[in-house]
């Protein structure tokens, strides 16, 4: 009798050693389950990105090959076709080896072969996508400005091949900011690849005239699209956001967040040509949101000024004293950039140091 007993309360002190969902308190577990599945999330992806490269590799060293090989030989197409029907006998449970993707592994490898800097970038995205940039691109500094947007920012493939009939590589190095002077070296290089000098807005049903209110109205009720063409890293705080100083209201167009920046963005709507007045009124927008609104641990507000038209020097000007960070840039209906700004881009200098603090 005793021992059994014994035995229960034994048993007693260990369920009381192990504590049931019921005795751990709600918000303890939920961080526990969070921390889990943030670890499981965190494995998956490494997973999926293993497996990217070592597909990656496989289609690098096949091109290789074919061009070595090719380069020796006097073969063309034929064999190419010969091999891809090969291949696929060999391998039936492996995609991917049709004579068009056998070409654009060779084109792959010898479009980065000698390249240092991007030949080990390429594996960091999938092959669908690489091959919309290869196909798409035009020379280095493109392909590496598109291959590092989309592993920052994780577009899916419609997207990429979105932002590249929008022009969005030259729009973000044509962009007209004071970043330079106004934000730490820390944040200076994400800020200017976040802002455009154009945005194209071709899924608003909006006529040639419109006002500042339709406008707002148009974006807001399509706000996925204009925060997708915004580029992917913003979240929407608010439409005619509040400010009150010393009794009197103020209103923000369009309050958005920025992830990646960690700060505000006030988008003010314009829908004439920039006059240099507008950039005074943004500051005193930022400097109050800063003061008044700015979370602890989040960095200084930035301001958007989007118009319908600007003239460059007078947007140079207007900014060079301004001591709030801000941009200034148009929108358009239509897709393609303006004829005089194609030569304008920064050299391809410039644009390689950008890139470099992606």
């Amino acid at each position: 009798m005793r021992k059994k007993n014994m035995g229960k309360t034994e048993q007693e002190t260990k369920r009381k050693l192990v504590p049931t969902v019921r005795e751990i308190s709600r918000s303890d577990y939920g961080r526990l389950l969070a921390d889990i599945k943030e670890r499981v999330r965190t494995a998956q992806y490494e997973a999926l990105r293993a497996v990217n490269r070592e597909l990656i590799s496989l289609y690098w060293d096949i091109g290789g090959i074919i061009d070595a090989r090719q380069q020796g030989d006097s073969w063309g197409k034929s064999v190419v076709v010969h091999l891809a029907q090969d291949l696929s006998n060999e391998f039936p449970g492996i995609k991917g080896f049709s004579a068009q993707n056998l070409w654009r592994m060779r084109q792959f490898y010898g479009a980065y072969v000698g390249n240092e800097k991007l030949s080990p970038l390429v594996r960091e995205i999938s092959w669908t996508k690489n091959v919309v940039i290869l196909m798409r691109c035009k020379d280095s500094l493109e392909r590496e400005f598109y291959i590092r947007m989309t592993r920052k920012l994780g577009w899916s493939k419609n997207v990429l091949i979105h932002q590249i009939e929008n022009q969005y590589y030259e729009k973000t190095l044509l962009n007209q900011t004071n970043f330079d002077k106004t934000m730490t070296p820390e944040l200076r290089a994400q800020a200017k690849l976040a802002l455009k000098d154009e945005y194209t807005f071709d899924f608003l049903e909006l006529g040639e005239e419109h006002a500042e209110r339709e406008l707002e109205r148009a974006l807001i009720t399509r706000i996925e699209d204009f925060l997708r063409a915004m580029g992917g890293m913003f979240a929407f705080v608010g439409s005619q956001f509040r400010l009150e100083v010393d009794d009197r209201e103020y209103f923000i167009d369009l309050l958005l967040f920025h992830r990646r920046l960690k700060c505000l963005v006030a988008v003010e709507l314009k829908v004439g040509e920039f006059e240099p007045e507008f950039v005074g009124k943004m500051q005193f927008y930022l400097a109050t949101l800063d003061e008044r609104v700015r979370e602890k641990g989040e960095n200084p507000s930035i301001g958007i000024i989007l118009c319908k038209e600007k003239r460059r020097t007078i947007v140079e000007y207007a900014l060079r004293d301004a001591r709030k960070p801000i941009g200034v840039a148009t929108y358009r209906i239509l897709k393609r950039l303006p004829k005089e700004l194609q030569g304008q881009l920064p050299s391809p200098e410039q644009i390689s140091a950008l890139l470099e603090k992606a």
